[in-house]
Parts: structure tokens; sequence; C-alpha cells
């Protein structure tokens, strides 16, 4: 969303998929970004443009993380013992399950013990976190 949106980070999750693309680095994303992304999109701009929203999305670099036993342990693991919601237990379960920095701009994935960077924060809703602002990353 920090990409497609042009917030603060935006030009950071740009150069990520830029490396992704040229093979310099991995990018990945939870599968429940792809959720996120649709129903935001879809909420706010319409059914056809959430639609077009996801299809842009698939189109990057990104490997996704999908659903699987162990992603399911971990998100299980990280929802029970923090604030997370269950969305961001998925995305940072994701992370930690590729050994990847989870890249975003939701100050409640600090409590983690895990490699983060923290993209700026928006001025308006500091606390909103898109696909694009939860990528990991894993550097070849």
């Amino acid at each position: 969303m920090a990409l497609r949106d042009d917030e603060p980070g935006a030009q950071r999750v740009a150069e990520l998929l830029t490396a992704a693309a040229s093979h310099r680095a991995l990018v990945y994303a939870c599968f429940m970004s792809q959720m996120e992304l649709l129903y935001r999109v879809w909420r706010d701009e319409g059914e056809a443009a959430g639609r077009l929203a996801l299809e842009q999305c698939l189109a990057l670099p990104i490997q996704w993380v999908d659903s699987n036993p162990q992603l399911l342990r971990l998100a299980a693991e990280i929802k029970a013992t923090s604030s997370l919601s269950v969305a961001d237990a998925w995305v940072a379960a994701a992370a930690r399950l590729v050994a990847a920095t989870l890249v975003h701009k939701d100050p409640e994935f600090a409590a983690l013990d895990q490699p983060q960077d923290l993209l700026p924060l928006k001025a308006a809703k500091a606390t909103t976190a898109g696909m694009a602002t939860k990528m990991p990353r894993k550097t070849k």
C-alpha cells in the first residue's frame, strides 16, 4: 500500500522491488497481504479497483509465502504471545519462516524479536500498514 499510495516509505519499497527484479534481493510477502490489499482498495475505491490492485501486486517480483502447517504454528505462537492482529501475526510469521527482515510501518511489530526495517509512518494514521509495508526481504 505504501508504494501504491505513494506514502512515506514508498521509495524504500520500490528499491527492494527493483533489487528483487534484478536478482539482487529476494522479496517475500505473506498470502494474507493479498487479502488486505484487495479488501482495503475495494472498500475505498470499489471492487474493480481492488481487483486491479491485486492483479498489479501479483505481477511484482514477490515470492508469496502461502499457508502451510509450519506457518500456521508460527502465526499461532505469535498471536498467542503478542497483541498483534491475526493478519499481522501471519505476516510476522511469514518473515520469520523465511528468515527475512520484516519491512513495515506498524509500530506494533516493534515488540517482536526479529529483524525489522521500519518505514516512515504516515502523518495522519501512523498505525496503518499495507501490503508493501509488510514485505520481508532477504538478500543473497
